[in-house]
């Protein structure tokens, strides 16, 4: 049975974002708040046939909580010239309206966090930033999550090197924005504040907010994350490489947590890459597992791996 979306606004500053909620009807089991990563939305959880992450544990009884970032997907208004907010409202604001949101709507004071890519930065710096949260989130699961990028190979400097740091900030200058979907390098959006602040923790070696100074680094060593899995994919070669994503890891502080790299070497479907790690057709029968054991408790399920 197809699981149909429910719609939820949370007001924000002048904002108003937005929740797709997923769940049966008869379904009352843990909540879930999933984060998308930049120059992106809520999309890459679900599909309007009724595929993805968020349906697939929808349909095993999850409540599941969809967010669309500021300025992104549902959210309004939408990102244009005229936008001032960057990833430090992201972190500060944002993502603590959205918990509450959930908090509300499932009558709960447990849910689960579940980013891709850059949502995981976000996720874990706003649990860094706002430690009082950290007893409400049981389980955090990250897709393809790393901070800076500093692995060598010809895709970063492509990808980083030439093309975010140099071309698409020439490109953001010039519009007071970044318009990914027009160049169709993504399908959302980004604000000028949001890439200019990526650009510098991609490249910094410190982790601190350009706003106010707030050293997250130094944080991660003080609070102790919820047990998080950070999941890789072999084939991701500079957006969520392995070797960054264990760095992420490791910057995060002492916590219970697993780095798991999907391949086929080490038992995976297939040789997952930044995007198919969440969207592949087999995910299903494969990661999402281990993603749900994460979920359960039963961390000993999911062996460190790669």
């Amino acid at each position: 049975m197809k699981i149909e979306p429910t719609r939820i606004d949370v007001p924000v500053d002048n904002a108003r974002l937005c929740l797709h909620r997923f769940r049966r009807p008869d379904g009352h089991g843990p909540a879930v708040l999933m984060l998308h990563g930049m120059m992106s939305n809520g999309r890459v959880f679900y599909s309007h046939s009724g595929k993805g992450l968020a349906p697939w544990l929808a349909e095993r009884g999850y409540d599941v909580f969809v967010a669309d970032l500021r300025g992104k997907g549902s959210s309004q208004p939408l990102i244009d010239r005229h936008a001032r907010h960057g990833q430090s409202e992201m972190i500060g604001v944002d993502l603590p309206a959205l918990h509450a949101a959930v908090v509300h709507h499932a009558k709960t004071r447990q849910v689960h966090w579940v980013s891709h890519s850059w949502g995981g930065v976000v996720m874990n710096s706003c649990l860094l930033r706002h430690p009082e949260l950290i007893a409400q989130v049981p389980g955090v699961v990250h897709f393809a999550a790393k901070r800076s990028v500093k692995v060598r190979n010809l895709h970063k400097r492509i990808e980083i090197d030439l093309m975010w740091n140099r071309v698409l900030k020439r490109v953001t200058r010039w519009t007071g924005y970044l318009p990914a979907r027009a160049l169709r390098i993504g399908s959302d959006n980004e604000t000028r504040k949001t890439h200019r602040q990526i650009q510098a923790w991609v490249e910094a070696d410190r982790w601190v907010d350009e706003d106010d100074g707030f050293d997250y680094g130094r944080a991660a060593q003080r609070v102790q994350l919820p047990p998080t899995l950070y999941l890789a994919a072999i084939d991701d070669p500079c957006r969520g490489n392995p070797e960054d994503v264990k760095r992420f890891r490791a910057e995060s502080g002492p916590h219970l947590s697993r780095v798991h790299v999907l391949s086929k070497l080490g038992g995976a479907m297939h040789d997952y890459d930044h995007v198919s790690i969440v969207t592949h057709p087999d995910a299903g029968s494969d990661q999402f597992k281990l993603l749900e054991a994460w979920l359960q408790g039963r961390h000993d399920a999911v062996p460190e791996l790669g």
